[in-house]
């Protein structure tokens, strides 16, 4: 899971349904602004289906599993140019043009998705929206904290994560809504283009940032559009708010070296104990986010439910649906109880299910090979005049559809007619053995075998959902915002967040291959003993900063007896401080 979260307690929501009715404007400033969240999540969960049909339609996708992986993880590769171009962008022309030029690389990258003749063009494709998914989760966020009040702002802010999974759930939808018509994933690819270019029209009818415009001395254009978020009795007070502001923000500047570049910023940033004791925190949590395993789920799961032995790609869209379901379910649970049970705790906790439910699913996958139904040499000399059998596969062979699935030329196991545990026939994957086998209203499987358990690891991959988005989902977000000083949040955020979209493209671009070195279960136990090393350096590594302003997290990091696996509180002596885990 990608891009930043904000907490908003229930009285500030409120205060936003007040506020958002009788100011429109406000609205309107941020649904504009919050399409790009939405992107945002199509984006990067519209390939999970797509990819099922791209396989189908590219023999070449079909056998190369290297192929399957750069289709996906090239918007990710993108996205880490995109986020990196998008934070110059913000400062050197505005938030403005850079949304506007993410629209355009979105509309872009569907188009060139939407009429790609090959593979290779469709990576294409990916690169352009990945640029703009890295440009949209910079910017999108920050256009819409600083053209909103300050006191709704987390909710405001709030709304783009929402937006984040309420966009991938929408993938899935429009992926189901596609599956039988001419084109599959081409609409299903090129349908983001219609967002994006809605957002490029309704943003280029909007203002800037007024904080951008202050501090390029344009204050005049800065005050028109804060008389229009702000009553008439607020205005001056908040143009006075933000001309001091900004003037902090510039005296901070200075004091870290801004006018040294960013070598300098980040020469004096690890100068400091506080900053590398934080960053160290920020960078695990944002790297054991991803190294869980999140994005084998959000970018493969029809993948992983074929796996599970369910092989149309209707009944594995429509089961993955549940699972995008849950994630944008977890990320609202998540605004509920951050606050309440804290920051470290909450963690813990997400990663201790994450661990028990990956363990879950490796077994799973470990136990149903053992039940694949053989491969009858008299069911597959059914099918010898009509399409190839498979090279490998002789009748004296004692075959399983796992034995099939593994042969080096890429072969398919079609069920029997009726009953799909009993014996099938082992063909050839090709347009052909896929018709003919259809034709017999059988099932043809290439990723998974039919089994009695792939309910279980539907459940599994369910409550692996669950586990993971209230906790590990957004609070690694949080604590970066939180843990670093003031006058360094920029460039320890810049450098949490290029790990976390590195991370995510090592899991992206392997998976697929770890399943075929080391089968689906080994893969989901390496996943279970990531998480379980990660609970392990979260637990004495990530401190707890619930309640802690930004001066008492400072006051901490510096202290000679820094224990992060002990709650620090300010007016309590260090003797009577309680274990991380018992947080009130």
């Amino acid at each position: 899971m990608e891009g930043g979260a904000t907490v908003a307690d229930k009285a500030e929501f409120k205060e936003c349904l007040r506020l958002t009715w009788t100011q429109p404007y406000i609205l309107r400033l941020v649904l504009s602004a919050g399409i790009g969240g939405l992107l945002f999540g199509y984006d990067t969960g519209v390939i999970s289906g797509a990819l099922l049909y791209i396989r189908d339609d590219f023999s070449a996708v079909e056998k190369s599993t290297v192929l399957r992986e750069t289709i996906v993880s090239m918007a990710v590769a993108g996205a880490i140019v995109g986020a990196g171009l998008g934070g110059w962008m913000n400062d050197k022309f505005g938030r403005k043009p850079s949304i506007l030029i993410a629209d355009a690389l979105f509309l872009a990258g569907a188009l060139i998705m939407a009429l790609a003749p090959t593979p290779a063009v469709i990576i294409v494709g990916r690169i352009f929206v990945g640029l703009g998914v890295g440009m949209a989760s910079m910017t999108a966020p920050l256009y819409i904290s600083e053209a909103s009040p300050a006191r709704i702002r987390g909710a405001l802010v709030s709304t783009n994560g929402l937006l984040i999974t309420g966009g991938q759930f929408m993938a899935y939808l429009i992926n189901l809504a596609f599956t039988k018509v001419t084109g599959t994933w081409r609409w299903m690819l090129g349908i983001a283009g219609v967002p994006a270019l809605l957002q490029f029209i309704l943003m280029w009818m909007l203002p800037e940032s007024p904080r951008w415009l202050y501090r390029q001395n344009r204050k005049e254009e800065a005050a028109a559009i804060l008389r229009k978020i702000y009553p008439a009795t607020e205005v001056e007070q908040e143009i006075d708010a933000l001309r001091r502001s900004i003037e902090v923000e510039i005296q901070l500047e200075g004091s870290i070296g801004g006018d040294q570049g960013l070598l300098g910023k980040l020469k004096k940033a690890l100068g400091s104990k506080v900053v590398r004791r934080g960053l160290m925190a920020g960078v695990i949590a944002q790297v054991a986010q991803q190294l869980v395993g999140i994005n084998t789920v959000m970018y493969y799961s029809p993948t992983i439910v074929q796996l599970a032995g369910f092989a149309s790609n209707n009944t594995a869209m429509a089961l993955s649906l549940i699972t995008s379901g849950l994630n944008a379910i977890g990320s609202i649970v998540s605004m509920f109880f951050v606050d309440r049970a804290g920051r470290r705790r909450l963690m813990l906790i997400s990663l201790v299910g994450i661990v028990v439910w990956l363990a879950v699913l490796g077994g799973t996958f470990l136990g149903a090979p053992h039940h694949a139904p053989p491969v009858s040499d008299l069911e597959t000399r059914l099918f010898a005049n009509q399409t190839q059998t498979c090279p490998e596969y002789s009748p004296r062979a004692s075959w399983n559809c796992m034995n099939c699935l593994k042969a080096e030329s890429t072969c398919g196991f079609c069920a029997h007619e009726g009953n799909k545990l009993l014996p099938g026939a082992c063909l050839a994957v090709s347009d052909a053995s896929r018709r003919t086998c259809h034709a017999d209203d059988r099932e043809f499987y290439t990723e998974g075998c039919p089994n009695n358990f792939g309910w279980l690891a539907l459940v599994a991959l369910g409550a692996y959902i669950v586990s993971y988005s209230p906790g590990m989902g957004t609070v690694p977000w949080i604590v970066n915002s939180e843990i670093y000083p003031l006058r360094f949040r920029g460039v320890c955020g810049g450098i949490a967040a290029v790990a976390n979209w590195v991370s995510n493209l090592i899991v992206t671009q392997t998976f697929l291959s770890l399943t075929k070195a080391l089968g689906t279960s080994a893969t989901f136990f390496l996943f279970c003993a990531v998480s379980l090393f990660a609970l392990v350096v979260v637990f004495f590594t990530v401190p707890e900063t619930k309640g802690l302003q930004f001066e008492e997290v400072e006051k901490m990091l510096e202290k000679k007896d820094y224990k992060p696996w002990k709650r620090y509180r300010p007016d309590v002596p260090s003797k009577g401080r309680e274990i991380g885990l018992a947080v009130p």
